[in-house]
């Protein structure tokens, strides 16, 4: 039973020590539910003490199946991997979305993880994200997310690496990919 870095901001946000987080985690028999059963239980014992309450159940519940060995850092319930990668920028949201389509429709390392034809754009008030599979199969997501001071981040998600390892190089490759569009076209907040 490892310790990992989601416990101290689970501690700070819920204003609950770890070892009252494991006697919770007993008395609901957590080590025989589910993520989502697990999940279910944490989102009932915050609800109404916490926003976003979503965010912090998961939180707390991923922090809870690293303890336990369950999953290890960016793995996620299903055994694929995740990572993200995410940087302000000085634009809006909308015109940080349309640069981005421009620079990844442009960029030879963006063509050459994504799987052509297969793109959508969609939008709402709170994000614009741009989607598409990758070559190997696993889901690539770029959103461009507002910020209070009305810039926006760029945020590099690719979801369903079948490894670690897998999920090292993405994580390398969008760090690499996302720095040089913010520094490319002069973004960095």
């Amino acid at each position: 039973m490892a310790t990992n870095a989601r416990i101290k901001p689970v501690e700070r946000a819920t204003n609950r020590s770890w070892d009252a987080w494991l006697q919770f985690m007993d008395a609901i028999d957590a080590r025989n539910l589910d993520h989502q059963q697990i999940a279910l239980k944490v989102y009932e014992e915050l609800d109404g003490t916490i926003e976003p309450l979503g965010w912090w159940t998961q939180a707390v519940t991923v922090a809870y199946e690293q303890y336990i060995g369950r999953r290890i850092p960016g793995q996620r319930p299903d055994g694929t991997f995740q990572t993200t990668v995410s940087r302000s920028t000085t634009l809006g949201m909308e015109e940080l979305m349309e640069a981005w389509q421009q620079f990844a429709a442009e960029d030879e390392t963006v063509q050459g993880i994504v799987v052509a034809g297969n793109l959508r754009v969609s939008g709402t008030d709170r994000r614009v994200t741009w989607r598409t599979k990758a070559q190997d199969g696993s889901s690539v997501i770029v959103t461009s997310e507002p910020k209070k001071n009305g810039a926006a981040s760029i945020v590099a998600t690719q979801i369903g690496l079948a490894t670690r390892d897998a999920n090292d190089e993405a994580r390398q490759r969008w760090t690499s990919i996302v720095d040089r569009f913010v520094e490319g076209v002069g973004l960095r907040a």
